[in-house]
């Protein structure tokens, strides 16, 4: 498997977590987390793509859109990876990886 299919599996292990969480867990800090991963996913998509922009911040859109948030940015970074050189690459998606890992244990 590769390092950017892991990446789109993860999060879209832990979107569909989200998705299918109760009122309470999302507002007890699981959509906050979730909504913090997004925003930095989307920032290194964007970082890649667009090296001479200032990336944009997602906006919190609710704790009900957070996990298609994450999967939107998740699967925007998997794509992002393709057009840079394989040793920044495989930074980023290691450190992605870890910080998915990490939220989807804090998440439960």
């Amino acid at each position: 498997m590769s390092d950017r299919t892991a990446l789109h599996t993860a999060v879209d292990r832990l979107a569909g977590r989200l998705r299918s969480l109760p009122q309470r867990r999302l507002q007890g800090g699981a959509a906050a987390e979730a909504l913090e991963l997004a925003r930095w996913l989307a920032v290194q998509a964007e970082t890649l793509e667009f090296p001479d922009r200032a990336p944009h911040r997602m906006p919190n859109d609710g704790m009900f859109i957070v996990g298609d948030q994450l999967a939107v940015a998740g699967h925007d970074l998997a794509m992002a990876l393709g057009s840079v050189e394989p040793d920044r690459a495989a930074a980023v998606v290691t450190e992605a990886l870890e910080r998915v890992a990490r939220a989807a244990k804090n998440i439960g």
